[in-house]
């Protein structure tokens, strides 16, 4: 069976073709600028690449595109739709409704609905990318694969905000967390590289890239993690600030006439890596203007590092013993320097990091010593395939 995986945007999709049996990517591509004259598709197939230019008027025209293309018979990776098993869709939340992966009908259609509130910038354009498959592919199972549902495991002592209790229980208020189909990933490819089972073990994966999360992973579910109700808090991002003291956004607005829009730019758009360097959200540009003597940079860099670092040390004393620290995404996944620096100085904590193993980019690794009591890894992220785990595995 061959596995659809749709990530739909406001204005793009991404799309895999997967495998089930091998888990082997057929195909891959992204559509961009859905609803614009000059939408575009980039698709890969094997070594073969392709560039289309045209204009997508909506998700349904561009779920054509890729359909019309994934059986082309030239560059297309199936011979026919009737190979596709079942559709796979990414959506950021599911709030408390939604504590899995579920098969869509028309009632998780509805409850998608409701929770959207909590976020309106990402949940209504993942349920268009669901109704333009389901109507394109009708008969065929469509599952909804939750960013928030692997943290729905956490503890109420960890998941509430000591704010007024009704603000929990009328809106919802609470720590919901992020990336979790990243950090699920992970920690069980961390279980199998080491050979362990995944229930024995206590992990701490960090997810670093554009946004960033940290979490704590006893037996392989989620106890604790960095990112909120919102997707600005906990570490420090591209754009993003990470935690700050709320006195600091209160001041700009009461006594120094910001208005909500311009804290919320900031706070989302014109922080973290970019605010504090003032040159890149791009961590590669910061390592490079680093090296080449500039000490925003540095300053910069080392932020970065200390605030996981800070997240490591409280992640490993809520578990209480740590076997794992994981290291993913582009940044975690390619920043050997920003990982030697995380981990220096955790000798308290059992890491011992091999200087010449963690000299890598991209692949997965143990790049701990043998006698550190703790394990580190590098694992590549694939959100991707464990979104078409899940859905085989409500599919079949």
């Amino acid at each position: 069976m061959k596995i659809l995986v749709i990530n739909s945007g406001s204005s793009s999709i991404k799309f895999q073709v997967i495998d089930r049996d091998t888990e082997k990517m057929l195909a891959s591509g992204l559509i961009e600028r859905v609803g614009l004259a000059d939408g575009r598709m980039k698709y890969r197939c094997g070594d073969t690449k392709v560039v289309v230019d045209k204009a997508i008027p909506d998700h349904e025209t561009g779920l054509d595109l890729l359909l019309q293309t994934i059986v082309d018979p030239e560059i297309g990776a199936l011979s026919s739709l009737d190979e596709i098993g079942a559709c796979g869709h990414r959506v950021v939340h599911g709030g408390e409704k939604f504590t899995s992966s579920v098969l869509i009908d028309d009632e998780v259609l509805k409850g998608l609905e409701e929770v959207s509130g909590l976020a309106p910038l990402h949940n209504p354009a993942n349920i268009m990318g669901i109704r333009a498959a389901i109507k394109k592919l009708p008969g065929i199972p469509n599952v909804a694969v939750f960013d928030t549902a692997f943290h729905q495991t956490m503890p109420q002592v960890n998941y509430m905000y000591a704010l007024p209790y009704k603000l929990y229980e009328e809106y919802g208020m609470r720590r919901y967390g992020f990336h979790g189909t990243s950090h699920q990933f992970v920690a069980q490819r961390t279980a199998e590289i080491l050979e362990r089972p995944l229930e024995e073990l206590n992990i701490i994966t960090c997810h670093l890239g554009n946004g960033c999360s940290v979490t704590a992973v006893k037996g392989g579910k989620s106890i604790d993690t960095s990112l909120g109700y919102g997707t600005f808090c906990g570490l420090v991002m591209g754009t993003r600030s990470g935690d700050v003291d709320p006195a600091i956004l209160l001041d700009l607005m009461e006594n120094k006439g910001w208005s909500i829009e311009q804290v919320k730019k900031m706070v989302y758009k014109e922080s973290g890596l970019l605010g504090l360097s003032e040159i890149s959200m791009d961590m590669r540009d910061i390592e490079n203007s680093m090296f080449a003597g500039n000490e925003r940079a540095k300053l910069t860099f080392e932020i970065f590092a200390d605030r996981v670092k800070k997240y490591i040390g409280s992640y490993a004393a809520t578990l209480g013993r740590l076997d794992a620290v994981v290291f993913t995404a582009g940044i975690g996944e390619n920043g050997w320097e920003l990982r030697e620096l995380i981990c220096d100085n955790m000798d308290v904590l059992g890491i011992e990091l091999d200087r010449e193993a963690n000299k890598v980019k991209g692949v997965e690794k143990i790049v701990s010593t043998p006698e550190s009591r703790v394990a580190v890894l590098v694992v590549p992220t694939n959100e991707e395939l464990m979104i078409a785990r899940e859905t085989a595995r409500l599919a079949v």
